[in-house]
């Protein structure tokens, strides 16, 4: 394409806009609409319309879409990274959280009622599809641990790991459902 001075021009990989005022060989000069003198080659301009053809530039096009984009929802709450990965469910299986009175109890009997609530809060979080749960075991010597390992194999579409060491410890699994949509 051939360019002489005067012609109006716009940048392709650009959103300048402007007049050829100058013509070297391949090299054009360009005043910009802001005044700025550019070099450009033939290949990176085309020529714009006639005054009296109604076409939109590049540079017209950004300086439109900069004056209407608003961002939407400005009521919406942000909800912060951590607060977006918090589990939805807490199960507290410490002994002293799930009887009034243990006293008396043998440990075999202990451990049938903390992986029977387990098991109830975790078909409950299947059943209301809450993706993530927490089951706080303790530390102890690791067999309340082990025991819902054993229980969480046992079921399909489920992953668990340590929970947030920051602020469980070494004394939480985190339960993941991954959810069938």
């Amino acid at each position: 394409m051939s360019f002489k001075i005067g012609d109006r021009v716009e940048a392709l990989d650009d959103v300048i806009c402007g007049k050829v005022v100058a013509v070297n060989n391949q090299e054009i000069t360009v005043e910009s609409t802001e005044g700025f003198l550019l070099k450009y080659k033939a290949s990176e301009l085309l020529k714009r319309a006639k005054v009296d053809e109604i076409e939109v530039s590049n540079f017209e096009v950004a300086q439109i879409k900069a004056t209407k984009e608003i961002p939407k929802n400005k009521n919406r709450k942000l909800v912060k990274p951590k607060e977006r990965n918090a589990p939805q469910m807490e199960v507290d299986l410490h002994i002293q959280k799930l009887t009034p009175s243990y006293k008396g109890m043998s440990n075999f009997d202990m451990l049938n009622l903390q992986l029977d609530t387990a098991k109830r809060r975790l078909d409950f979080a299947l059943r209301k599809r809450i993706q993530k749960v927490v089951f706080i075991h303790g530390v102890g010597e690791g067999v309340l641990k082990e025991e819902l390992y054993y229980l969480f194999r046992r079921y399909e579409g489920l992953k668990y790991y340590d929970a947030d060491y920051q602020k469980y410890g070494m004394g939480a699994t985190e339960v993941y459902f991954f959810q069938n949509v």
